[in-house]
């Protein structure tokens, strides 16, 4: 499923809550939802995404904006692991090259994160893949990422259907909603309005995602 800017957002999807009660974009009426899309094995999630939503969040929690953290995987699978999200919640307790970065830059605290991230976090519904990939699913995931991608030079749409080829039969499990809203990467930015409508999804560090937030509170 392709989501659309300005449409409707359809709801993310969740195999388990670990933190907060359980939610999703039809049951937020009324509220701008922000939510964060991050791996638990992501330097940049954690020094620079999670901070920023948890500013967010303290900033606007009383306006009627939601801030929600998605745990997904796309990578690294026996790291970005429910076990390791709920460690994460319980203890503060980092993994993998997350430890290894926040440490290098003196951002823990006897290993472990020096705050608590102050919102709902859920994992992503992940599903083990039986390893066919057809056809359709790599120009489904093409059109996704590269919506002009008909246009391009024959041998560039050969390269690109190939490295998708390869990295789809690399890949152990389906994550649903990366995939729903086609993200490129962790960490991922979505951002409802009231009315339900997908306004934004961005990855990376936007550093816009306050003046969006007020943009929408003034609507």
């Amino acid at each position: 499923m392709s989501v659309v800017i300005g449409q409707k957002a359809p709801n993310f999807a969740v195999s388990d809550w670990v933190q907060g009660a359980p939610t999703n974009f039809d049951q937020e009426k009324d509220h701008i939802v922000l939510v964060e899309v991050f791996q638990v094995n992501c330097p940049g999630c954690f020094m620079h995404a999670l901070p920023e939503a948890i500013n967010i969040y303290n900033k606007y929690k009383d306006d009627g904006v939601r801030v929600i953290g998605i745990a997904t995987a796309f990578e690294d699978y026996d790291k970005n692991t429910l076990d390791n999200l709920k460690k994460l919640v319980e203890t503060g307790e980092v993994i993998g090259e997350t430890k290894d970065a926040l440490s290098m830059y003196g951002q823990l605290q006897a290993g472990k994160l020096p705050y608590k991230i102050p919102f709902p976090l859920a994992m992503d519904k992940l599903t083990k893949i039986d390893g066919k990939v057809s056809d359709d699913k790599v120009m489904q995931f093409i059109y996704g990422q590269i919506p002009e991608f008909d246009s391009q030079p024959e041998e560039y749409r050969k390269q690109i259907i190939q490295r998708v080829r390869d990295y789809m039969k690399s890949k152990e499990y389906s994550a649903e909603t990366f995939e729903k809203f086609a993200l490129q990467g962790t960490p991922s930015m979505i951002i409802v309005d009231r009315k339900g409508i997908l306004r934004d999804v961005s990855f990376g560090q936007s550093g816009n995602v306050d003046s969006i937030i007020r943009k929408l509170l003034s609507e």
